[in-house]
């Protein structure tokens, strides 16, 4: 259902800058040159409210908070810039710059659109911004406001990849409802944002490494060294579904790894066994061929990992895409599948906490080289349980939903806390619809 679209405008920051603001991008920031922007929905429900309040009180809060937050967040007004003479992309923030805005009003359902069963991506993609992308410039973020009158609205944000990872857009949103709701600029955030670029300690030379490896060389000449991406469709096809782990689901899985590995030295977190059940349950749906390769990935952050440990309040990204594609399908098929790749995973996690700056490429370098060569859609996760995206309260009630409706040409799925319970997780799966149907079935039987 298409969404009716009542303004569009720009929201700057309360305080406008004399100069432009220019902000160089680092390595971590480089890896993610050729990834489509990662975009967000998140709902609320009223309990009392009408069309005329939404209009007079909700949305003026909105937009003044988030004028005051931008003060905070100043890259996030302005755009990435990659000028032809220039060896690298960087961020620039005009004077008079602002974050543009859609409001828009939907009749579509908002109880069937915020629960967790069966959605066509497509409605929920409808409520998140567009962020277009030309081969030199492109906003570091937008926004959409959309009305469900007499039912709730929703936030959705789209963000560049290559200025902000999920760590810094997280602060960002708590920030941004916090002022909201408070008037007052949150404690726990540790404001304001570090810009300075000098706290990522790696050797400049590797930035331009990157640029010398799969996928940052094209095949179509019209996409080298350009902010402009291949096209991307989403298609009608391809269902979402929100899935459930509960505190004792998690639990459970942990000791029936402690029961089947004598290892002692597993990392048995919450987000490796949510990963490694939710990767054997995909290879079993797809029905993967036994010596059929399968190629994974996860996110490492190294803000806690670089010597130096990176100041907890730095504004850019500071993860990278850890990547595997050595191990069969039957190394995930068999009773021992899910055991297997929690230690994989684990292993892998202990491996990344102790290696440097230069090992750190090596890493990265061999894992691109390796995934590049398998035709297999790579599973890929996107978020984490340890966010608390549910936290965002802008004064009228926590979130009734929140979903990643990121476009990818991966297999993504997002993992993050659940709404009412700790220690559990929520995990928003897309799939071809008789490929969700098979992999509920294992989830559910497997547990």
């Amino acid at each position: 259902m298409a969404n009716n679209v009542i303004k569009i405008s720009r929201v700057g920051p309360t305080t406008s800058l004399v100069d432009p603001l220019i902000l160089p991008l680092t390595f971590f920031d480089l890896v993610w040159l050729t990834d489509n922007p990662t975009s967000r929905v998140t709902f609320y429900k009223f309990t009392e409210s009408s069309h005329d309040s939404f209009y007079s009180v909700i949305l003026p809060k909105l937009e003044q908070s988030l004028s005051l937050v931008l003060t905070h967040f100043l890259p996030l007004s302005g755009h990435v810039k990659w000028n032809p003479q220039d060896p690298k992309p960087h961020i620039i923030v005009f004077p008079h710059d602002g974050v543009p805005l859609t409001v828009a009003e939907s009749e579509a359902d908002f109880s069937r659109l915020t629960g967790k069963g069966l959605r066509h991506r497509t409605e929920l993609r409808a409520l998140a911004p567009e962020l277009p992308v030309s081969s030199d410039s492109a906003p570091v973020l937008t926004l959409q406001i959309t009305l469900f009158p007499n039912q709730g609205f929703c936030i959705g944000i789209t963000i560049h990849h290559l200025a902000v990872d999920g760590n810094t857009v997280v602060k960002f949103l708590k920030s941004w409802a916090h002022i909201s709701k408070y008037g007052t600029l949150p404690k726990n955030v540790h404001l304001p944002m570090l810009l300075d670029r000098t706290v990522i300690n790696i050797p400049t030379e590797l930035e331009s490494k990157i640029f010398e490896f799969p996928p940052f060389i094209s095949q179509d000449k019209t996409y080298v060294r350009a902010l402009k991406l291949p096209p991307t469709k989403d298609t009608e096809d391809v269902v979402k579904m929100t899935l459930e782990l509960t505190q004792e689901n998690v639990e459970k899985l942990k000791e029936r790894v402690k029961n089947v590995s004598t290892r002692t030295d597993l990392h048995l977190s919450t987000f490796v066994v949510t990963y490694a059940y939710v990767l054997t349950c995909v290879v079993k749906a797809r029905g993967d061929d036994a010596d059929q390769l399968v190629p994974f990935t996860y996110v490492a952050d190294f803000r806690d990992r670089l010597d130096p440990p990176v100041p907890v309040n730095y504004f850019g990204n500071c993860v990278l895409p850890i990547n595997f594609s050595g191990d069969k399908a039957n190394t995930f098929l068999g009773e021992d599948g899910f055991v297997n790749a929690v230690k994989i995973l684990s292993d892998s996690i202990r491996g990344v906490s102790s290696r440097g700056a230069e090992s750190i490429w090596e890493l990265y370098e061999e894992g691109l080289k390796k995934i590049e060569k398998i035709t297999q859609k790579k599973l890929s996760v996107a978020g984490s349980n340890k966010f608390g995206i549910y936290g965002s309260d802008f004064g009228w009630g926590r979130p009734v939903s929140t979903e990643n409706v990121s476009i990818s040409p991966n297999l993504l799925f997002s993992m993050s806390e659940r709404r009412d319970e700790t220690g559990g997780v929520e995990i928003g799966m897309c799939l071809k619809k008789h490929e969700m149907d098979a992999f509920v079935s294992h989830f559910q039987n497997g547990l």
